[in-house]
């Protein structure tokens, strides 16, 4: 078997034979290895409430195969005699495989983390689809940022360098880009804090309507009339919100007058009637009525009482049936509403 001994590129054929036997046998043993720790691991995720278990399978099957090749060819290496310059480029090769499953492993990790925050912080379907979005957005740039910047350091780039171009270069981006990054950092704000969410009924200085979709850099609005709002998520955390959605109950005033002719014991009786009118009507908890003051052509009257739902069809429902039931009993009572009125006096000059 003189052929086993011939020298091919610094090693023998055996010893080329030898590598590449190494290198198949790794490949497959890594490729079972990885199948049946997979299987047990989804067995046992089968059995169990918590999903670490889940994450870490998913971290198993998530191994690329270029990783194992990489792994198998560098396993055959080592018994081979290789020039510097050829470990070197192995060397790299091995690294920059394990930097980007590494990179991979952080995508699994980030989407596991996020829908776990997701869950447990609740929220509506739209609000669960718009937090992983921006969310998984702003954590994978950072991540493959990190990643790339470590294998060109293991390029041998001297990244110090870069690092300082990035600085000043990344100063002037942010600067350029403050809007932008503004509205980012403002979208991230309102899906964590919440000061509204998708469906929502929120009136903006004076734009009312229904939040439609949270976005990266702006929020849209479907108004009552129909039309489309889009806010800048910056302008909308600088501004003064009002949510309905979130209202328990909707605190009602009004204002009636009457005449000032109405008799004393009439003006008297006032505030039992409409406290009875109010009293009487369903999912309504009564607050108080008060003679308040002597307007310019009536004397006003202040109702106030609640509605115990933040509907707004079921409160313009009760406000009209207790505005027909008043005007309905103060026919009866013979009370006069007050309209505006104006009494001129012309008094003539005596003659002396």
């Amino acid at each position: 078997m003189e052929i086993m001994n011939t020298i091919f590129l610094n090693n023998s054929l055996r010893s080329w034979l030898i590598a590449a036997g190494v290198a198949v046998i790794t490949y497959i043993g890594l490729l079972i290895l990885r199948r049946f720790i997979l299987r047990y691991l989804r067995t046992l995720a089968l059995r169990t409430v918590n999903t670490l278990d889940d994450l870490i399978a998913d971290l198993i099957e998530d191994i690329r195969k270029f990783l194992l090749l990489i792994l198998a060819l560098y396993a055959g290496s080592v018994v081979l005699a290789i020039p510097a310059n050829i470990v070197r480029f192995i060397d790299i090769a091995l690294i920059g495989s394990i930097l980007l499953q590494t990179g991979f492993w952080g995508n699994r990790i980030i989407s596991f983390l996020i829908v776990n925050f997701v869950q447990k912080r609740g929220g509506n379907a739209d609000d669960k689809k718009s937090i992983p979005t921006i969310l998984q957005f702003v954590s994978r740039m950072f991540l493959w940022s990190v990643i790339f910047l470590l294998t060109l350091d293991n390029l041998g780039i001297d990244i110090t360098t870069l690092l300082a171009g990035l600085g000043i270069g990344g100063i002037a981006v942010a600067l350029a880009l403050q809007n932008v990054l503004g509205d980012l950092f403002a979208s991230l704000s309102i899906l964590l804090d919440k000061p509204f969410e998708v469906g929502d009924s929120i009136l903006v200085d004076d734009y009312q309507g229904t939040v439609e979709q949270i976005g990266i850099k702006t929020t849209r609005l479907r108004s009552i009339s129909g039309e489309q709002s889009i806010f800048s998520n910056t302008d909308l955390l600088q501004s003064r919100i009002r949510n309905y959605k979130r209202m328990s109950e909707r605190r009602i005033v009004f204002h009636i007058g009457v005449v000032y002719q109405t008799p004393l014991e009439k003006l008297k009786n006032i505030p039992a009637l409409i406290r009875e009118i109010i009293t009487s009507q369903d999912k309504t908890r009564f607050d108080r009525v008060h003679f308040k003051e002597y307007g310019d052509s009536s004397l006003m009257f202040e109702i106030v009482y609640y509605i115990l739902s933040p509907d707004y069809n079921l409160y313009m429902d009760i406000q009209e049936r207790i505005n027909l039931k008043i005007y309905e009993r103060f026919e009866q009572e013979r009370v006069d509403f007050a309209y505006p009125t104006r009494t001129i006096i012309i008094q003539g000059k005596q003659n002396e």
